[in-house]
């Protein structure tokens, strides 16, 4: 079924970043304004910034395995529902036109307008198995955002970090230092967790 092809859209997960600075007010007087910017400017000229490989960190994180898996089974589920239903028409079918000859006009139109109207409701069950499966592909999308963000902003404040990019080929970032990089112990911290609480749930 064409519309039930997996496209996992980890679109979400490229503009991941946090930027935990506080907000400064632009009242009073000129001059103070300007001290304040000041300020400020001294300020941005120190933030942490880290960055993470995108490519890696789905392609190792436990999660999203999980995740490709459940949409696999879920899309294999509705295909061969679809497929069941699409078969039992196409067999109805081929017994009207073979045997359309021994029926009346009457009898012939009646049995034609109810496999068009099955055929018809064939493609709204298709249709709506698509969307089933796009709506649940969302859910799991949010989630995983979720649990990614989370962790960053976790790993953020321990780690003193303003600014946690997204790193990869193509990205609006064309340069980033190696010794900025933390996908590996974002990585790691986001399967402990992630392997913690499926271990917490089985018990």
């Amino acid at each position: 079924m064409k519309n039930l092809s997996i496209v996992l859209n980890i679109i979400l997960i490229v503009a991941v970043g946090y930027l935990f600075v506080d907000k400064f007010s632009g009242a009073g007087e000129s001059e103070e304004t300007a001290t304040e910017e000041q300020s400020n400017d001294k300020i941005y000229e120190n933030v942490a910034i880290a960055y993470v490989h995108s490519d890696s960190l789905l392609a190792k994180y436990d999660y999203m395995k999980e995740i490709e898996s459940e949409l696999a089974e879920l899309s294999e589920k509705y295909e061969g529902e679809y497929q069941n239903r699409a078969q039992g028409l196409q067999k109805e079918i081929s017994d009207f036109q073979r045997t359309a000859q021994n029926l009346t006009v009457a009898q012939g139109k009646a049995l034609e307008e109810n496999l068009m109207k099955k055929q018809q409701n064939l493609r709204i069950y298709q249709e709506d198995l698509s969307r089933k499966l796009r709506q649940r592909e969302m859910e799991l999308n949010n989630e995983l955002y979720k649990s990614i963000s989370d962790y960053l902003k976790e790993y953020g404040d321990k780690n003193n970090l303003q600014l946690v990019l997204t790193y990869s080929r193509g990205s609006d970032v064309l340069y980033a230092n190696e010794g900025l990089e933390i996908t590996n112990d974002v990585i790691k911290g986001l399967n402990e967790a992630y392997n913690a609480d499926s271990a917490s749930e089985e018990e």
